[in-house]
Formats: C-alpha cells, sequence, structure tokens
C-alpha cells in the first residue's frame, strides 16, 4: 500500500508540472492612445476600447487592468494626473461598454518609457489575462 502511494505521489509531481503548463494564461494587450495633454477618446481609441470590452464580456472571469502612461514632458505630477484622467476615461468607457466596473483596476504610471516616442507614451494599455 505505502509502494502504491509513493508511486501515486511520484506520478503527480510528474503530472502537476505539465497540467499547469497547459493551462498558463496569455495577457491580451490593447493600447489606447492619446493626443498630447488631453485625455479624449478618438473614434480609433474608442474603436480599441470597444475590442477590448468585447473580449473582456467573451472572458467573464479574467480581470481587466486599465494603465494610464503620459509622455516626458511636462511635471511628474501632472503627468500622473493626466495618466490617471486618460485611465479613468478608459475605465468609464469600458464600462458603458458593459464590462463591470469591479472587474477594472486601474493605475496611473505617468512617464515610464523614455525609449518610446512621445505618441506611444501618451495610451492607455488595457491587460486583459485569459488562460490558453
Amino acid at each position: 500500500m505505502r509502494a502504491a502511494a509513493s508511486r501515486l505521489a511520484l506520478l503527480a509531481l510528474l503530472v502537476l508540472p505539465a497540467a499547469c503548463a497547459n493551462r498558463a494564461e496569455t495577457t491580451q494587450r490593447f493600447p489606447v492612445f492619446f493626443q498630447e495633454w488631453s485625455a479624449a477618446l478618438d473614434q480609433p481609441a474608442t474603436n480599441t476600447v470597444a475590442a477590448a470590452a468585447n473580449w473582456a464580456q467573451e472572458h467573464p472571469n479574467a480581470p481587466v487592468t486599465v494603465n494610464g502612461y503620459a509622455d516626458p514632458e511636462g511635471s511628474q505630477k501632472a503627468n500622473i494626473a493626466m495618466s490617471r484622467t486618460r485611465a479613468q476615461v478608459v475605465a468609464d468607457q469600458l464600462q458603458r461598454d458593459g464590462v463591470a466596473r469591479d472587474r477594472i483596476r486601474m493605475t496611473a504610471q505617468g512617464p515610464t518609457d523614455f525609449q518610446l516616442s512621445a505618441l506611444e507614451s501618451r495610451r492607455v494599455e488595457i491587460l486583459i489575462p485569459t488562460p490558453r
């Protein structure tokens, strides 16, 4: 009986990592771009948010993270405020598009990646992890 339990424990150690690998998550990214010192959603941005909302509705158990960013121009305080405002605008639009507010987590990053162009920096990223 003890030998059978040992073999079963060994089998579980061999199978468990493979099962976990099959359940690995991937993150779907939806970048929403803004004009300089603006938090207004233009039509391409609205379309991107709608696509993210559709994806979120297809994956109802996945949390939705909304990360706001800004370009390096201006003060750190102003950029944090702008990235927070952009994230809030996107979160509000996600709600209007049918994503429950309790699924949305927002962050304001300010200017974080100086390797990006100004346009790439002025963005909100919507991140939705989904199982493979």
